[in-house]
């Protein structure tokens, strides 16, 4: 069986690496037009900020690792096109630039995303910088040395840690988002309400609420302000981190895709044509609080699907769970997290959900250290099937939000978490779990509710 991998950062390399270990007798072919695998884009910012100190480090697997397990690598190698009656792709070498053809039995097509660029004038300006790669990382690093007044645009994961690095740096940082608040995707209002303070109290001036709408050059080509639909920002350096998009437009017309032109796989990662498999974020992922295909660009999604073709490429063995798009991110003092979808999120899929939020201490209050935490859990009114979590502390209680992604992707209800076995330890937890109790509150609030309404009805 000869197989071509094409694109090897997260999904790429999990591939390859269970493909070579399940498939010793396939004859394996990557083609990844940088020179470089596996790097984690989540670290650009822990690299900014000073605490992982080379971006080589940011590395987990290597082309030479790759070749030593049996994949035939060929780095600095763009694929131009892909045949899918001839069962071929046409390939250039980057460094000769070189074309050439080349045959498959099955396609891996792991291709990543590429950060969105919006077509605001002025877009292609020096010194405005997009953040997803190594080599945008080194230039990120080198440009933010001499920058003094430094813009991120766009309010998400990346935006909000990079804003960070960059104020710990010390520079003078503008947060611009085109929503009215931070973090919108991921967190609900009174939990954004807390992150927007903590950036302020370390003067990050926020510009929430204001849409990008022209990039302004001085004499030299670089860029000098930001004209927003409220104001005029001054910068000399501006990073956008406003999404990502698929890159599959070598295969997009021939496959059945989202709008957004995501690669829709079967739960053995298989698209509709039955020689290509998908893996990563190039794909639509099914999300189990929704119960529906969405796009959730995660090297966390990326390296379960990638481990899923290689169990999956001869013969279906292995089902996809799905995703509950589990995320977490530090904040100077503050550790949240979330999974599955918050109040406005459900919104957008029609859902009828409730939520609770608790807010107590992480141990008893007769320990050294009982840190308070703010928990949230969103489900459905009816069935009272668990959708959706966020918490939020000084105290890392991030897990809880894995132990509810669990919960979501077993269709589990309020009920089930109330009454779900959690251990006690003063070390570590209260005599009732944090989890019980916010279960056990909903449940509370729903027979009060239930008896109000039974009242009336008499």
């Amino acid at each position: 069986m000869k197989i071509i991998v094409i694109g090897c950062t997260h999904a790429g390399t999990t591939a390859v690496k269970n493909l070579t270990r399940l498939h010793p007798d396939a004859e394996i072919t990557v083609y990844e037009r940088n020179d470089n695998v596996s790097f984690l884009s989540c670290g650009i910012a822990l690299h900014v900020g000073g605490v992982v100190k080379q971006a080589k480090d940011l590395f987990y697997s290597s082309p030479d690792e790759l070749t030593a397990l049996g994949a035939t690598m060929h780095v600095n190698h763009d694929v131009l096109a892909v045949d899918t009656d001839k069962n071929e792709v046409r390939v250039r070498n980057l460094t000769t630039n070189e074309d050439s053809t080349d045959q498959y039995d099955k396609l891996v097509f792991t291709t990543g995303s590429t950060p969105i660029v919006p077509p605001i004038p002025g877009v292609g300006l020096k010194n405005i910088q997009l953040c997803k790669n190594y080599h945008q990382a080194q230039q990120i690093i080198e440009k933010a040395t001499d920058a003094k007044k430094i813009a991120v645009i766009g309010a998400g994961y990346i935006g909000v840690e990079l804003v960070e690095a960059f104020e710990a740096y010390g520079k003078d940082v503008t947060f611009i988002e085109g929503a009215d608040r931070v973090l919108n995707k991921y967190l609900d209002r009174e939990f954004t309400d807390e992150v927007e303070q903590t950036l302020l109290e370390h003067d990050v001036k926020l510009a929430l609420g204001e849409k990008v709408e022209a990039f302004q050059g001085n004499d030299n080509g670089y860029v000098h302000a930001v004209h927003t639909s409220k104001q005029i920002h001054e910068v000399d350096l501006v990073l956008l981190c406003v999404g990502f998009r698929p890159q599959t437009d070598l295969i997009k017309d021939k496959v059945d895709t989202m709008q957004n032109g995501a690669l829709l796989v079967n739960e053995f990662m298989q698209t509709s044509n039955s020689d290509i498999f998908a893996a990563g974020d190039n794909c639509a992922v099914f999300h189990n609080s929704a119960q529906h295909a969405a796009y959730i660009p995660l090297a966390t999604n990326a390296t379960k699907m990638g481990t899923l073709v290689a169990y999956n490429i001869d013969s279906p063995k292995i089902a996809y769970k799905g995703t509950q798009g589990t995320s977490a991110l530090k904040l100077y003092d503050l550790n949240m997290a979330s999974t599955g979808l918050t109040e406005e999120s459900a919104a957008m899929y029609g859902l009828d959900v409730r939520s609770f939020t608790l807010v107590d201490h992480v141990r008893p209050t007769f320990m050294p250290t009982a840190e308070e935490v703010k928990l949230k859990l969103v489900y459905e009114h009816e069935s009272m099937r668990i959708i959706g979590a966020q918490v939020m502390s000084t105290a890392d209680m991030t897990q809880l939000m894995n132990t509810l992604s669990i919960s979501i992707q077993q269709n589990m209800t309020v009920e089930d978490l109330a009454f779900s076995d959690f251990f006690f330890q003063p070390h570590y937890s209260k005599p009732v779990s944090l989890l019980n109790t916010l279960a056990l509150k909903v449940m509370e609030e729903r027979d009060s509710s239930d008896k109000v309404t039974e009242e009336m009805s008499i």
